[in-house]
């Protein structure tokens, strides 16, 4: 990042290069969809370039994208939900292909996906960047702007709801 702040521009393609991949793990898991995990991807790495000049050098990088992306994935949310309540429009999610039957050996993913995505943003956000994105507490609290130990008690209730999830529907309840 510091290469790309003092104008070299190969290093931007190093950053999308490096940083694609995992961002668009992080949306899909946030979103519930790849359609919005790639717009998502495209409108963080704009903020990226637009915002440059307040990235502090010497600082973590991860965690200063991670909190562009953060507010990305929240936005989107957030309108989706408005769009959502007020039923004029139809989100991405909805306009994805319609799925298809799981087979048996996937079913205990689509539950976990499902678990996720009934997660609180939060809770969701704190596990998807720490279990799946692989980003420590203090780096998770950097991007989100809160302190490690804020992000703990998030992930841990998160994880508490997911272990409660899906032990339901080991046992087959609802």
């Amino acid at each position: 990042m510091e290469r790309f702040c003092q104008g070299e521009p190969p290093a931007f393609d190093l950053l999308y290069g490096r940083h694609r991949a995992p961002l668009h793990g992080f949306f899909r898991r946030m979103t519930g969809s790849a359609a919005a995990a790639d717009d998502l991807l495209q409108v963080t790495f704009l903020h990226l370039v637009k915002a440059r000049d307040r990235y502090a050098l010497g600082e973590p990088f991860r965690p200063w994208l991670y909190a562009i992306a953060r507010n990305a994935a929240r936005d989107y949310l957030r309108l989706a939900q408005h769009r959502e309540s007020g039923d004029q429009e139809v989100t991405l999610a909805r306009m994805e292909a319609p799925e298809r039957p799981v087979a048996p050996e996937q079913g205990e993913l689509a539950a976990l996906r499902k678990a996720l995505e009934a997660l609180p943003p939060a809770y969701r956000e704190a596990v998807v960047m720490h279990q799946l994105e692989g980003l420590s507490f203090q780096e998770i609290a950097r991007a989100v702007g809160s302190t490690p130990g804020a992000v703990k008690v998030r992930a841990h209730r998160g994880y508490e709801r997911l272990r409660h999830a899906l032990a339901k529907l080991r046992r087959g309840g609802p």
